[in-house]
């Protein structure tokens, strides 16, 4: 019999406002459109002395300086008009207590403060407005990463991320997520794999959050599906037995490899990451492996090497495709704009200011016919079986049933990598 209301930005502020109206014990919200709400004086938020709970999620980023003006004018008038001395503040992170160890020049400044655990925790409660001292729970462990989770990585040049990410979706099935630093590099990655036929679905920043809303729910709905984003969907989400989290770059702070790899592992399942890292990559790499204070090396993903091919020659003709395209897109949007500027202006456009230039049927119909084929090559060889089958000598029975030789896709991406492991050991032995 409790009610609750879900408050956040990019929906109707309206259908908010009535859900507020049914007075939910329980409001959970971001702080953009909570604030909002609070300003526009909402009888439900207009007294908040009588709160008893509050409780900030993903603290450390929440605080973070730049990030979340209005969490701060709310904890402003919590901490100071609206404060109640009877009410509980829970503050969470899986991040809360990682510290990275500053650098040398920066200790060397005048009152440089060596930070730790204790000073991180004390700041953070001061910012929050926790007064008195706090009871602090830390379930985190040396690594900061759960126990379930297997982290692996694979060292290639920056052009080859697309091979071996390429490779892993169609050799290991399964709900993957992969993440990007740049909403370019996932519309770039979400268009090739698009040719390809492995259906991704986007996420990011510059989505409405409707379309944001119904990718996560066709992800969570299929069983072997990609979700191609960027740090927005690192933080907060259960999507239930997502197996692979896969960093196509290495993300800029450990906070962020921790998160990214918690979507993955999580109530005790089992999960693995792989860090795709190229030259570009090593500086964050090394980072977060200091910082996350990693006892032993991250084995490397094991990788069947004969198929790998077969794998660019797809691979590379899909990225020919993806470059005809996406210059035929944005030379036809450059023009069209151009051109309704010109007839606004009742002027006359000078063909030297068109995009690719005017070419001239011929041209136009070569190359259409050059797409055309290229695509067609790409559709026979993706009708080719990639992995090669592993046959077994059996022949048929007395019941003359004939067992059909197995797949080599049939192994897990966590099993892949602990045959590998097992076989170190054993020469090691």
């Amino acid at each position: 019999g409790i009610k609750t209301a879900i408050l956040v930005g990019g929906m109707a502020a309206q259908k908010q406002e009535r859900v507020l109206n049914r007075k939910p014990e329980i409001v959970i919200a971001t702080p953009g459109r909570l604030w909002e709400l609070v300003k526009e004086r909402h009888p439900h938020l207009s007294n908040l002395r009588q709160l008893r709970c509050l409780v900030i999620d993903e603290a450390d980023r929440m605080v973070e300086k730049g990030h979340f003006l209005e969490l701060s004018q709310l904890l402003e008038i919590l901490n100071d008009s609206q404060y109640n001395p009877r009410r509980q503040t829970f503050v969470f992170s899986a991040t809360l207590t990682l510290v990275h160890q500053t650098p040398m020049r920066v200790l060397q400044k005048k009152n440089a403060k060596k930070m730790d655990k204790k000073t991180k925790l004390e700041l953070l409660m001061e910012k929050v407005g926790i007064k008195g001292k706090p009871k602090v729970i830390d379930l985190t462990r040396k690594e900061a990463t759960v126990e379930t989770l297997t982290e692996t990585r694979i060292h290639c040049n920056t052009n080859e991320k697309d091979y071996y990410l390429y490779y892993f979706l169609l050799q290991y099935p399964g709900r993957t997520m992969v993440f990007a630093n740049s909403i370019d590099c996932v519309k770039r990655l979400s268009s090739l794999l698009t040719i390809l036929n492995c259906d991704p679905l986007p996420l990011h920043a510059n989505m409405h959050q409707k379309q944001r809303l119904k990718n996560l729910e066709r992800f969570a709905e299929r069983e072997s599906c990609v979700l191609l984003t960027t740090d927005v969907a690192a933080r907060g989400l259960d999507i239930p037995n997502v197996q692979h989290v896969i960093h196509y770059q290495v993300p800029r702070t450990s906070e962020l490899y921790v998160h990214r790899s918690g979507r993955t592992a999580r109530a005790a399942h089992e999960g693995l990451s792989l860090l795709l890292i190229g030259p570009e990559d090593l500086i964050n790499f090394r980072k977060i492996y200091k910082t996350l204070e990693k006892s032993e090396e991250l084995p490397f993903f094991p990788v069947d090497a004969k198929c790998m091919t077969s794998i660019k020659e797809r691979m590379n003709l899909a990225r020919q495709i993806e470059k005809a395209e996406f210059f035929n897109s944005r030379a036809k949007q450059h023009n069209s704009w151009l051109q309704q500027a010109a007839e606004a202006l009742e002027m006359d456009l000078d063909d030297d200011m068109l995009m690719g230039k005017k070419a001239s049927e011929q041209e136009e119909s070569q190359k259409q016919k050059m797409l055309k084929g290229m695509k067609k090559q790409l559709k026979h060889m993706l009708s080719q079986p990639l992995f090669k089958v592993l046959m077994k000598t059996k022949y048929p029975t007395q019941s003359g049933k004939l067992l059909l030789p197995q797949t080599s896709v049939s192994i897990s991406a966590l099993g892949a990598v602990s045959k590998k492991q097992a076989k170190k050991k054993k020469s090691i032995k």
